[in-house]
């Protein structure tokens, strides 16, 4: 019987291609964390109510959660390398534009176009990222931190540009991406280049036989884990000034600790998948996210932070090993599987928040938020019985 070796965890920095991607990814998802960092400015400076504010998260959600499973389509169909500079560049612009255009309507535009972009980048990136790694969880692992890094960074990045003028100042968001856009032309240049990564067959993916079945219930987890994520990031900076007393400072580390412990949970799920299979790993943080988030709505006061952290973990650590799950249940169709795993299932959650909203303005935001202690419980029954995937065929990633 094969042994588990530690190809599959964040043990080693990756490879040159690898890390631009990586470093990419992270300016790219900057714009997914800085929609929902940029509510609370919504909310002070235009008097927005907390449904017209979560309406911004959703336009953001929306049109990404229909169109990002046909850019992963596309992809499966041919390889689309330059969708990365371009993607990078439509998020930023989208994100830079909607804090300085009064219409609301068109700051719904202008946050729709940034969420077009970050679809569009995800499927193609995942599919690259699969070929510049050889097929390793480990590269995978590398990469979703990337995007993790980026969600982290996104409301350091509000605050410091909402200190320097608020939405007028929004255009400054746009330099993440004008430094994606290059590092990711960077990391296709490096992919050309002899023995920077090969991939498996044209497409950069494996030929096996597709588990719908499977990739279907891993699905509804991640929809599960993306309520909860997105919800939980429009409306937890306004929250957390409510449950600890605090001011805007208090609402932003909250928000900011959220996304850090993104990092965390990717590096601990990549070393606890090395010893447990992956479908275990992720079953683990799905029963600790419940927990953790009833923590997060019932616990007041300083605490308060020490569930947000344990959330965090709770709904990072499967982070990655969704993507690579979802990618060996469809191993024929990686574009799709990423587009899936990797986006749509992260954006749709933006589609329950306007609800979210409602409820807030309906009753208070302690009562709105309590349904979200459900979710990763119904993501956990979504898991029963699900199977780890055989292991693709030419994916043995050197140590």
């Amino acid at each position: 019987m094969p042994t588990k070796t530690n190809t599959n965890t964040i043990s080693s920095p990756p490879h040159r291609p690898l890390t631009l991607l990586s470093w990419g990814h992270a300016c790219v998802d900057v714009y997914q964390g800085a929609v929902a960092a940029l509510v609370p400015y919504f909310v002070a400076e235009r008097a927005y109510g907390y449904a017209a504010a979560s309406a911004v998260v959703l336009a953001a959600s929306l049109l990404s959660s229909v169109v990002q499973p046909l850019f992963g389509a596309l992809t499966d169909r041919r390889p689309l390398p330059w969708l990365l500079p371009v993607s990078a560049l439509l998020a930023g612009a989208g994100v830079a534009l909607s804090g300085v255009i009064d219409s609301y309507a068109v700051t719904l535009a202008a946050v729709a176009v940034s969420g077009i972009g970050v679809a569009a980048y995800h499927p193609e990136a995942a599919r690259v990222a699969r070929r510049a790694s050889r097929g390793s969880h480990t590269g995978m692992g590398w990469f979703s931190l990337g995007g993790n890094l980026g969600f982290a960074t996104a409301p350091v990045l509000v605050a410091v540009v909402g200190a320097a003028g608020g939405l007028a100042a929004t255009p400054l968001l746009v330099v993440p991406a004008l430094a994606g856009a290059a590092l990711c032309a960077a990391a296709l240049r490096a992919m050309d280049e002899p023995n920077a990564g090969t991939p498996t067959d044209a497409a950069g993916t494996t030929v096996g036989r597709n588990d719908w079945a499977s990739f279907a219930r891993l699905s509804g987890a991640v929809v599960c884990r993306s309520i909860v994520f997105v919800g939980l990031s429009a409306f937890l900076s306004l929250y957390a000034r409510q449950r600890t007393g605090g001011g805007e400072l208090a609402g932003t580390a909250a928000l900011f600790v959220l996304y850090l412990g993104g990092a965390v949970g990717t590096v601990a799920g990549g070393k606890l998948a090395t010893r447990h299979p992956r479908v275990t790993v992720v079953r683990w943080s799905y029963t600790l996210s419940v927990l953790a988030v009833a923590g997060v709505v019932l616990v007041p006061g300083p605490l308060l932070y020490v569930f947000v952290a344990l959330t965090s973990v709770g709904l990072y650590v499967p982070f990655s090993l969704h993507v690579t799950l979802g990618q060996d249940y469809l191993p024929g169709r990686v574009g799709t599987a990423s587009g899936v795993t990797l986006g749509l299932t992260v954006s749709v959650g933006g589609i329950a928040t306007p609800f979210v909203g409602a409820l807030a303005d309906a009753t208070s935001l302690g009562t709105a938020l309590a349904p979200l202690i459900a979710l990763p419980a119904l993501g956990r029954l979504l898991l029963c019985g699900l199977r780890e995937p055989a292991a693709p065929a030419g994916t043995s990633p050197p140590a």
